[in-house]
């Protein structure tokens, strides 16, 4: 079985149990030597992964939000998170399947870019399943609310463009979740949730360097094609964002990802 084909597999797998289950294969299979580098060209990567019968799918703004001092508040929360993490693992299996092969890597680098993609998916399955376990032991699951679609849209507007996949996934909505987590860990500690804390703070450590990977192939790009980066990095966030970048940002952890300030700092010409 090739890299791609297990990639593939993940995001065909429709069931929770069933996508984390074949990322943590992959990870294995991977790292026992056990896929191989094959292209298999007539074989099709989904634009629509595999996914369970709930949660329901809605726009974003019909997504209820709720206060975190009420336990319900807090499921809400969790909920949110636990869709993220389910997409994140997807997008991860999407970036193999889809770029694995991309001329814009580097030959003697393919393995080290399919190594950082392996891991961050078997990172977001990981994550996933601490989010829906904590889920359990406040009553509820990962289906028993509604979700919006908005990650994956990102994966669509991207499938032809690895830069752009990299800009949009890793280092601007994974950075997103660096600025934004710490405060939600505040909010969990100060109404006595620390168990829930806990497993944001972990996940929060470990999307660090996620955002690096991002970093370190977009500018690998850059680099290979003599492109400037941080003109190449704001032009296709222009042309396949539809959002913009809020602020305050965390720039502690945006540089601890390697990121530079320059690339979402508000500037001239620059939404």
């Amino acid at each position: 079985m090739s890299i791609k084909q297990q990639a593939v597999s993940v995001l065909k797998a429709a069931t929770p149990i069933d996508k984390v289950a074949a990322a943590h294969k992959m990870a294995k299979l991977w790292s026992t030597g056990q896929l191989s580098l094959q292209v298999e060209t007539d074989l099709p990567v989904p634009t629509k992964p595999g996914r369970p019968e709930t949660p329901v799918l809605v726009s974003p703004q019909e997504v209820k939000r709720r206060r975190l001092g009420s336990q319900a508040g807090r499921v809400a929360l969790l909920h949110a998170i636990a869709h993220i993490e389910f997409n994140a693992i997807d997008l991860a299996a999407d970036m193999l399947a889809r770029y694995a092969h991309s001329e814009r890597i580097a030959e003697d680098e393919r393995k080290a870019f399919i190594d950082d993609w392996v891991q961050v998916c078997d990172d977001e399955a990981r994550h996933f399943t601490m989010i829906n376990d904590r889920l359990t032991d406040l009553g509820s699951h990962y289906g028993a609310l509604t979700a919006h679609n908005g990650l994956w849209e990102a994966a669509i507007t991207t499938s032809n463009d690895l830069a752009a996949r990299l800009v949009v996934a890793p280092m601007v909505l994974e950075a997103r979740g660096l600025d934004v987590t710490p405060s939600m860990i505040k909010k969990l500690i100060s109404v006595a949730d620390k168990s829930s804390a806990d497993i944001l703070e972990i996940i929060y450590a470990e999307e660090i360097p996620h955002v690096a990977t991002g970093t370190r192939w977009f500018m690998h790009i850059c680099r290979r094609e003599s492109l400037d980066s941080e003109k190449t990095f704001k032009s296709l966030l222009n042309s396949h964002y539809k959002g913009n970048l809020k602020p305050p940002f965390n720039k502690k952890a945006r540089d601890l990802a390697g990121m530079p300030t320059g690339f979402y700092q508000p500037t001239t010409g620059f939404s």
